[in-house]
């Protein structure tokens, strides 16, 4: 097997690691010839399932292997990952490749990068003594008698340095069993506020729910929630025996259903439950019967929001009383295939 591609979005494959290491340490990486997907399943907890497309982050992409569509899959520890990306954050350039090092599987990073030497290039030789004494020599290194590029010129010094994060080669048979989770249409889709905004209030609140609870154990830990309607309403709250406090967002944007996206064509559109709870919601949306509501981890949210310092773009999906599903694109709106991370977040009961 063979995989070696340049990496011309450092930054942006950096921040996704990073926003899949704060849910587990270990992520699935799947690379085939059309794509490369990373699939976080922490024993507790939201899942991710993402698929960055070759061109958001690669360039002079290679992925062979003896499987079908040339598929290889790795056991990645993401935080060295993510690490060794943040070191390339202001290389010229970064290549990425499978390699074995004493017979152990490697992702091996080649990072290549340039310094510059000004003109300010001055050093104080040792002293020299003649019959008049002893006196200092200045030597500037930009003058060509001593190497140096010429008077107002720099010089540019290359480094290469490689970065080495072990890895674990899965035979397709461990991974056959994982499948996507397949859930029913959901209730409500609508466009999220800025994940910042949203992380910064969540992180209040659970301060607060924290602060006013009395136990401590992982039964009472603080439980946002997320409730939105068809009317782009949607409210985060969260309540205690001693508090009960609530934000609400208005103005935001419920996308249209794609009726060549279903098999019924337009009638699943009308069938949709989304559609169902818009004419619940009321002419103005008021209507509780037409809200969808999700109670989540307060401390599981706070790590999922983690992905908005990689996307703007975010559209939430809620299954009443059963899960919040949220799409976060990368890249840009108008790309025919777009990069996107899933993210499966479980409701609790009440």
């Amino acid at each position: 097997m063979r995989f070696k591609s340049r990496i011309k979005s450092v930054t942006i494959f950096e921040k996704v690691c990073a926003s899949l290491a704060s849910l587990n340490p270990i992520a699935w990486c799947r690379l085939t010839e059309d794509d490369v997907q990373f699939t976080v399943i922490p024993d507790k907890g939201t899942q991710c399932w993402s698929r960055l497309q070759l061109e958001t982050i690669f360039d002079k992409y290679i992925c062979q292997s003896a499987s079908e569509k040339n598929t290889i899959n790795l056991e990645i520890p993401l935080q060295a990952l993510s690490r060794a990306l943040k070191s390339a954050s202001n290389a010229t350039d970064v290549w990425i490749k499978l390699t074995k090092k004493d017979n152990v599987p490697m992702l091996s990073l080649t990072i290549h990068s340039s310094t510059y030497v000004g003109n300010n290039s001055v050093v104080t030789a040792e002293p020299i003594t003649d019959e008049f004494g002893e006196f200092d020599v200045d030597i500037d290194l930009n003058d060509p008698a001593f190497g140096g590029a010429g008077y107002g010129q720099h010089r540019e010094r290359q480094t290469v340095i490689t970065q080495d994060i072990p890895v674990k080669v899965l035979h397709p048979s461990d991974v056959g069993g994982l499948h996507e989770p397949k859930l029913r249409e959901p209730d409500i889709h609508i466009y999220m506020p800025g994940l910042a905004q949203v992380k910064s209030i969540s992180d209040k609140f659970t301060k607060l729910a924290t602060a006013t609870t009395v136990s401590t154990s992982a039964k009472n830990a603080p439980r946002l929630e997320m409730s939105a309607n068809m009317y782009g309403a949607l409210k985060i709250a969260v309540k205690t025996d001693a508090l009960s406090i609530s934000s609400l967002w208005t103005n935001l944007l419920n996308p249209d259903l794609d009726a060549t996206q279903f098999e019924g064509g337009e009638q699943a559109v009308r069938d949709h439950p989304s559609t169902r709870m818009k004419e619940l919601g009321g002419p103005d949306g008021q209507n509780e019967a037409g809200w969808a509501k999700v109670r989540i981890d307060a401390k599981d949210w706070s790590r999922v929001l983690s992905v908005g310092r990689v996307s703007n773009r975010v559209i939430g999906c809620i299954i009443d009383d059963m899960a919040l599903i949220m799409y976060c694109w990368i890249g840009n709106q108008d790309d025919d295939e777009e990069s996107c991370l899933t993210y499966y977040i479980s409701s609790f009961s009440a």
